[in-house]
């Protein structure tokens, strides 16, 4: 009976060690898939850690360059500022000269409508001298021209006296 008993016990022994190996095995199996699982997630981890310094990165760039551009339009704001104002200036000193010169043109006026009358008279009287003068050197020309027409015709008269001596030179 003993030995029975022993061979009973060995063979719980042996269908209990496969059912630890097949424990074993299921437990393998499952710490290689947590296993992948953990590397799989790590790299997830890393790659997301990557992507964070790269946007962190991307916002520091965009974040100088905002900056960057703000001093820049604070500079161009302050310097069109300091335009305006120059502007103003200019514009309230030709205000003043405006009215300046618009005391000075209704002075002007006022003492000018007799001198006015006097340059009036002064130009109908250099129109009167222009015509005369128009007229007789319209006349002037005219005896130019019949002058002109004159020693033409002499001209020609002299050249057919040079070719009447030249044939009597040469004929009877």
């Amino acid at each position: 009976m003993f030995r029975q008993a022993g061979s009973v016990f060995a063979v719980w022994l042996k269908e209990e060690n496969a059912k630890l190996r097949s424990k074993i095995h299921q437990l393998q199996i499952l710490s290689e898939a947590q296993v992948d699982k953990v590397r799989k997630l790590e790299k997830k981890l890393e790659e997301n850690k990557i992507k964070e310094q790269k946007e962190a990165q991307d916002l520091e760039a965009m974040v100088q360059h905002v900056e960057q551009n703000l001093q820049l339009m604070t500079k161009r704001a302050v310097k069109a500022e300091k335009y305006a104002a120059k502007l103003k200036q200019e514009n309230a000193v030709l205000q003043v000269q405006l009215k300046h010169f618009k005391t000075e043109n209704e002075a002007l006026k006022s003492g000018q409508s007799a001198s006015l009358a006097i340059v009036k008279q002064n130009a109908e009287v250099a129109l009167q001298n222009l015509l005369t003068v128009i007229t007789n050197s319209q006349s002037s020309i005219k005896q130019l021209v019949s002058g002109a027409e004159s020693l033409q015709l002499v001209a020609e008269l002299l050249k057919s006296i040079d070719r009447i001596s030249e044939i009597s030179e040469d004929g009877p």
